[in-house]
């Protein structure tokens, strides 16, 4: 079993925007995952991105520089 670790989660309003942010951080060599929102969270899309708590800065950079909104951001154990 993979030990859960607190880590950034952040959901959108569309899959559309999640979608974008994989390819954008896949480019960019950005930390982080598409997972699917956990249970614990509530989002309009069914996907969110996940990444080390640290990368929080460079990840919301990234978002207002290619006008990405989430609709939320999140610390949870993953």
């Amino acid at each position: 079993m993979i030990k859960r670790q607190e880590r950034l989660v952040i959901t959108f309003y569309t899959t559309t925007a999640a979608m974008t942010m994989e390819r954008l951080c896949k480019e960019s060599g950005a930390d982080g995952r598409i997972i699917p929102v956990p249970g614990s969270i509530s989002a309009d899309c069914g996907l969110a991105w996940c990444a080390k708590n640290e990368s929080e800065d460079a990840l919301l950079a990234l978002m207002v520089q290619h006008s990405i909104t989430p609709q939320g951001i999140y610390h949870c154990l993953v």
